[in-house]
């Protein structure tokens, strides 16, 4: 067996891409390599990528395929054979199977006798397949952005392709990529290591080469490398750690091929600033990390990760540099913050008029009046359940919602957006719960965010966001397989989050309803978030997908009564008298379907003398239907599932022992009408046919 090195060596790729990529790779040569017969079954495949390359390696490559054998059918025995002389046909099949006329042979089928032939292929190289095949898989990976970097070429790149190297143990691979020809030659850091090129001799001592010319190619490697750096630098401040960030860490990893840390400082009256400001400048504009004190507070400080080692004169130069540069974009966020408290959130409610929401739509001005009736509706559906809030808290925040979008700050920092409309409404004493709920507007930006805190902030974000998707879909702007540019998945995920985790008395229903849309646009809005919902279940709550499809075929409006119902059913489908009744109300189920493809009638238990077995099973399902009912009506799921599944005995007496389909036209329609009566009394929690039992 041998080791296969492929790296693709790159311009810089942005860091957003690298990670998607390298996992990419990774596959599409497993699955090139398993495909052709190539993997040995303890083989071991890793991958590797930097700013400048993607890289995989593989321990455990055959030399070539085993030679195999494959049986091929052709015409049938009388067409190719006449009178035991072969025909043309015969020659012909012959012909492309590659064997001589004499070794067809006759073979038996259950459609008859046909001209068979066995065909010994041999084994190709794996330098000749990976050659063959490697350069396309490449080139397919996909990335969010293509560009051409040869003209008159058609191949498309991330970036332009520089080198390539294709190893199997120490010998070259032939293979081309975008007209680089595959060596054994990479390259190093570009600062410290320079244009002299980095020989891999062979596979296997691919990263150490690497790390020799100052690349560090594994990624969880420069993970850990920063880490520490970021560690060990934060030490040198008394009582100081550096504040977690796990999306920054991430991308300082792909930004970097030789990590190295250093501590800046800045003066100590930018503090004043709020921290959301000072943690955004130094974060998404900088790529700093904030340090804190001991109690949580923003310290005077940043970590720098650099893409080069220096010495004490160099890191000084750095930090100078680094800090002049921080110290500017405070100095604007300071004169932003300044700047716009010179007019109050309410005057620049008019302003929203210049700024346009979606050009088939209108102006933020007028979005907010949508979400201000879309709101009103909210509040007295909520209104009439008793929740306690604020009904002009809650107005006044939708009310202001947008209009930090006409200040200065949120047009140099755009992802504030809702936050410094917060921050602004409490400087500008409007009250904190006004604050807070425009201050979380935007929350939950993702599945493991956490919903608003206050009922205000939550009717706030349902209002918005329903009001969004309902009027995109009204354009004709619905999500279509994998591309969303509005990101009402995203909108429509954070519906269905609040109403599951929120005690607000809201159904899906209702927040459509109040969204005030047309019937056709309302129905849609309707389908995409019972969509949403099952993926709320299954993707975020982690329930089994038989039991998401079972609890929502039996109801998907009420989210928190979908998570109980889920739970519940989770709880007992371990049972073997559950597991025996869901079987068994599959069967019910395609017996009624079958019936109702012959035209069968349904009739009534009543009208004939059912058989002792049927009648049983009628006598107690009649005594069960009301004691699961009032358990449904309480939301006591588990025992009422508990209930269902004591059914077990009569259920499964009845069918050994009763014909439903009785050729008796009146029997039959009893029968029929038992089991209807039976799926529809016990069937509300879930459609337990959903249930896949072993």
């Amino acid at each position: 067996m041998s080791d296969f090195l492929l790296e693709i060596g790159l311009e810089e790729v942005p860091a957003r891409m690298i990670a998607g990529a390298e996992a990419e790779l990774g596959r599409r040569v497993q699955d090139l390599l398993t495909r052709e017969r190539l993997l040995a079954p303890e083989a071991r495949l890793t991958t590797y990528s930097t700013p400048r390359r993607l890289a995989v390696l593989v321990e455990g490559v055959l030399p070539a395929q085993a030679d195999s054998e494959e049986k091929l059918t052709g015409p049938s025995w009388k067409v190719a054979f006449k009178d035991g002389q072969p025909t043309a046909a015969a020659a012909a099949f012959a012909k492309k199977a590659g064997v001589d006329v004499s070794a067809l042979e006759k073979v038996t089928t259950p459609k008859g006798e046909y001209v068979g032939a066995t065909v010994k292929r041999r084994g190709i190289s794996a330098p000749e397949l990976l050659a063959a095949e490697l350069p396309r898989e490449v080139l397919a990976i996909y990335w969010a952005k293509n560009m051409y970097w040869r003209a008159g070429k058609p191949e498309r790149f991330v970036r332009p392709v520089r080198w390539v190297v294709a190893l199997l143990d120490c010998s070259v691979v032939g293979l081309e990529i975008a007209g680089i020809a595959a060596g054994n030659l990479s390259r190093g850091h570009r600062v410290l290591n320079g244009d002299a090129p980095v020989a891999i001799d062979e596979a296997k001592q691919y990263a150490e080469k690497l790390r020799a010319a100052k690349v560090v190619a594994g990624v969880a490697e420069r993970r850990q490398m920063i880490r520490k750096a970021l560690d060990a630098a934060t030490r040198t401040i008394p009582g100081a750690r550096w504040r977690e960030d796990e999306p920054l860490v991430e991308t300082v990893v792909h930004l970097t091929e030789w990590p190295t840390v250093i501590v800046g400082d800045f003066e100590a009256e930018y503090l004043a600033l709020p921290e959301e400001v000072l943690v955004t400048v130094m974060r998404d504009h900088q790529k700093y990390f904030a340090v804190e004190d001991a109690n949580g507070k923003l310290a005077p400080h940043f970590l720098a990760v650099l893409n080069t080692q220096t010495d004490a004169e160099g890191a000084a130069i750095i930090r100078h540099g680094n800090a002049r540069v921080l110290r500017a974009r405070f100095k604007d966020a300071r004169f932003f913050w300044d700047f716009d408290q010179k007019t109050p959130l309410a005057s620049r409610i008019e302003n929203l008029k210049h700024v346009t929401f979606q050009k088939e739509l209108g102006s933020y001005y007028w979005k907010t009046e949508q979400n201000l009736a879309v709101a009103r509706e909210l509040a007295e559906a909520v209104s009439e359940d008793g929740i306690s809030f604020d009904k002009a808290v809650l107005f006044k925040a939708v009310e202001l919602a947008k209009t930090d979008l006409t200040t200065e700050l949120v047009k140099e920092f755009t992802e504030l957006q809702g936050v410094i409309g917060g921050l602004y409404a409490r400087a500008q004493k409007l009250g904190e719960r006004v604050a807070l709920a425009i201050y979380q507007q935007y929350e939950p930006a993702s599945s493991e965010d956490e919903i608003p805190l206050s009922a205000e902030g939550q009717l706030l974000g349902l209002a918005d966001r329903i009001q969004t998707i309902t009027a995109m879909f009204g354009i004709g702007n619905a999500p279509t397989g994998s591309k969303d540019p509005f990101a009402l998945r995203r909108a429509a995920n954070a519906v269905v989050k609040i109403l599951a985790e929120s005690e607000l008395p809201l159904t899906l229903r209702d927040v459509v309803d109040a969204s005030g849309a047309q019937a056709d646009t309302n129905e849609q809005v309707s389908a995409f978030l019972r969509e949403r919902l099952h993926f709320y279940l299954k993707d975020v709550r982690g329930f089994a997908y038989d039991v998401v499809n079972a609890v929502l075929a039996a109801g998907a409006d009420d989210v928190r009564d979908a998570m109980a119902r889920a739970e519940a059913l989770t709880t007992v489908r371990g049972s073997e008298d559950f597991a025996a009744v869901s079987a068994a109300f599959k069967r019910i189920k395609n017996i009624l379907r079958q019936a109702a493809e012959k035209g069968f009638a349904l009739g009534s238990p009543k009208s004939v003398m059912l058989a002792p077995e049927a009648q049983r099973l009628a006598d107690a399902s009649a005594a069960l239907a009301p004691r699961v009912a009032a358990l449904r009506e309480q939301r006591t799921y588990v025992a009422a599932l508990t209930l269902i599944a004591t059914l077990r005995p009569v259920v499964d007496t009845f069918f050994d022992k009763v014909m439903v389909l009785d050729p008796d036209a009146a029997i039959r329609g009893a029968h029929l009408a038992l089991i209807d009566e039976v799926l529809r009394s016990f069937s509300g929690i879930a459609d337990f046919s959903e249930i896949v039992t072993a």
